[in-house]
């Protein structure tokens, strides 16, 4: 089959404020993000012929999000579907799009997400509306266990990587700390004041091996790209950034013998497909922005991208190489853990910003191939996609 690496082109992004902006519900920050979307690149609203909507936590709108077509404004679509994998849809609602306009079944496919979990006098956790499962069978036995929640499962896939590599605390923190001075450039950012390894250590315990500052943010907020072919983008406001490569990967949850979920990504099988689509390797990577739902889901993205063996993410991350200055940048907007939670548009926004070359004070001088990854689930499914500065 004919490759589409370069063909296809992300020609704008949209961001609203991010954070604790109360009074709003998702579907007014996901048609905002439109707004902002399409006068980023100067198009037209009557121009748009296809949206994919991943919705969040939160209502956006009728039937499964679809609803949002109308409360657009939008009309005679060529192109409409919602999907939902977890932080992983980003990356999977652009490669939808990408294969829609370069066949021709639609010109320009807005992606969007939007989500309202926050709400003033409740913590991120109760936002996201934790409440303890009764479920029967085998499905019960974590919970029998006190297993309850996300924070629990990814604290046991770090606790795992410790106890197999010698993976520590300090590995982990060196990623929270990197991420931080990223944040401090990104106005968008929602914790943007200095923070040391000290810091890090003395912050309060999630879910052990994971402190507070290995977690995720939670947001509210909207976040919307534009996907076109090269062709049309190279006529629009912005530069482009081009689509090279992209795949999925989705190991699944089997939980079986000689299962090890807790260590592995989907990344070992996406990489697979979307590092030979846009004909690069590792070396060729100039900027990462991988998927922080926690620190530790970073560092093993690493690792499986084949930046470093299994194991060595720790070490691997220790050095500085991430932050500001550091020889493979990762997250330059502040990612998750200082940036902003918005699911895999967080990742993909700022990959697209920094492609393009307009991430202001925090762009990165080279910035020819930039990686961006996405998941979902414990672990469970992924999304890559490779962009480019240039088509090829």
């Amino acid at each position: 089959m004919e490759s589409i690496s370069g063909k296809a082109a992300i020609c704008a992004v949209g961001i609203t404020p991010m954070g604790k902006i109360y009074g709003h519900d998702a579907a007014y920050f996901a048609q905002e993000a439109v707004r902002l979307a399409l006068e980023d690149c100067g198009l037209d609203r009557a121009e748009v012929d296809g949206l994919i909507i991943n919705p969040g936590t939160t209502p956006i709108g009728g039937m499964d999000s679809l609803g949002l077509q109308n409360q657009l404004s939008l009309s005679n679509l060529r192109l409409l579907n919602a999907m939902t994998a977890g932080g992983a849809s980003a990356g999977m609602m652009v490669q939808f799009a990408a294969m829609a306009v370069t066949s021709g079944l639609a010109n320009y496919v807005v992606c969007v997400f939007g989500d309202a979990p926050l709400r003033e006098g409740r913590g991120g956790g109760e936002a996201y509306g934790f409440r303890r499962q009764r479920p029967t069978g085998m499905a019960s036995l974590p919970e029998a266990y006190g297993i309850f929640g996300v924070n629990l499962r990814y604290a046991l896939g770090a606790r795992r990587h410790m106890a197999l590599y010698g993976t520590t605390n300090d590995h982990l923190g060196a990623i929270a700390v990197a991420e931080r001075q990223w944040a401090q450039m990104n106005p968008l950012a929602q914790h943007r004041d200095p923070m040391t390894m000290e810091d890090y250590h003395s912050s309060r315990w999630i879910a052990e091996p994971l402190h507070l500052y290995d977690c995720t943010l939670v947001s509210n907020g909207g976040v919307v790209v534009i996907v076109t072919t090269a062709e049309r983008a190279r006529d629009l406001k912005q530069p482009p950034a081009y689509i090279l490569g992209m795949g999925q990967g989705h190991p699944g949850d089997l939980r079986s013998a000689g299962w090890d979920l807790d260590t592995q990504t989907g990344a070992t099988l996406a990489r697979e497909t979307a590092f030979p689509m846009a004909g690069v390797t590792t070396a060729d990577i100039d900027v990462c922005e991988l998927y922080d739902c926690y620190t530790y889901t970073a560092m093993i993205q690493l690792e499986d991208y084949g930046f470093c063996a299994k194991g060595e993410g720790g070490a691997f991350v220790s050095d500085g190489k991430l932050a500001p200055g550091g020889s493979l940048p990762m997250n330059t907007g502040g990612g998750m853990l200082s940036g902003y939670y918005m699911w895999g548009m967080t990742p993909l926004s700022e990959g697209v910003l920094q492609a393009r070359g307009t991430a202001g004070e925090r762009q990165v001088d080279k910035h020819d191939v930039v990686l961006v990854s996405g998941n979902g689930g414990i672990l469970d499914y992924h999304s890559t996609i490779v962009l480019g500065a240039s088509a090829s």
